[in-house]
């Protein structure tokens, strides 16, 4: 499931205790005696997620929330409103002007990105539930409630630049991509950029790099996963055993618990342990 997103600058909710007496007859006394009961039982808030974006750097990486950077300048992102327009937002949360280091500053900028079933393809859905799609002329909106050929997309990874990918159309069946295009000038002389779906050819245009949280990326979300296995205490490990452990005993176990043969080990440490006892 895909939590709400949030924002640089936006400050994080506090997970609030519901007050199990409905009826409004507890004391203010009574509510501060829960109150001081569940902190002494330790009860804790469950700490934020990683709300950080990273560049996603094979198409294995791509899940979840993602912003769909352009070759632009200045650096801009595919956006839709909520009737399924489809334009590019100039990107406001940057390092140094850097598009690299690119985050969203509006949910309009954010797609949804999930493999489609059974293909190499992506589908890319919209704060407001529609996908983004390419039609046989090249223009995009965002309007579609289904997935259709029209709405898959295939990220093939930039052979010169790496990071960027190119995003073919029509699932893959058809050889046009997703590009950037030069479009009129404003009323200050300073010329638009136009997102389509038309370019014939892999080029510079159509290079788009792709920003997802950093909870999402398998190799992150392995590594976090990984050490939160191995966040278990020794004493934890001692109970389990029914003996002190050695450095090495708790290394192997942790390791174990990592690598997913724990309750052996576990075993082969007690055995061990018996062995060692009546030697």
């Amino acid at each position: 499931m895909v939590k709400p997103l949030t924002f640089k600058g936006d400050k994080p909710k506090k997970r609030k205790h519901r007050d199990p007496d409905s009826s409004g007859s507890k004391s203010k006394a009574a509510k501060a005696s829960t109150s001081t009961e569940l902190t002494q039982r330790g009860e804790k808030e469950e700490p934020p997620e990683d709300q950080t974006w990273v560049s996603a750097d094979t198409p294995s990486d791509i899940a979840g929330p993602v912003i769909l950077v352009l070759p632009s300048e200045p650096p801009t992102c595919i956006a839709t409103d909520a009737n399924g327009k489809v334009f590019t937002s100039e990107l406001e949360n940057l390092i140094d002007g850097d598009p690299a280091t690119a985050e969203p500053h509006d949910v309009r900028q954010v797609w949804v990105a999930t493999r489609v079933a059974g293909t190499e393809g992506f589908s890319f859905k919209g704060h407001h539930g529609k996908y983004l799609s390419c039609d046989n002329y090249g223009i995009l909106s965002a309007t579609a409630a289904a997935i259709s050929h029209y709405e898959s997309f295939v990220a093939i990874p930039s052979q010169d630049i790496p990071g960027m990918f190119s995003l073919q159309t029509g699932g893959g069946d058809k050889e046009t991509f997703l590009c950037v295009k030069e479009g009129k000038k404003g009323s200050l002389g300073a010329s638009t950029v136009d997102i389509r779906g038309d370019a014939s050819a892999v080029s510079f245009e159509t290079s788009i790099r792709i920003r997802m949280q950093a909870r999402f990326k398998p190799r992150i979300k392995a590594s976090k996963e990984n050490k939160a296995m191995e966040k278990i205490s020794q004493k934890e490990l001692e109970a389990l055993v029914g003996r002190r452990l050695e450095e090495h005993e708790v290394k192997r176990l942790r390791r174990a618990r990592r690598e997913g043969n724990f309750h052996e080990e576990v075993l082969d440490v007690r055995v061990k342990g018996k062995h060692d006892k009546f030697a």
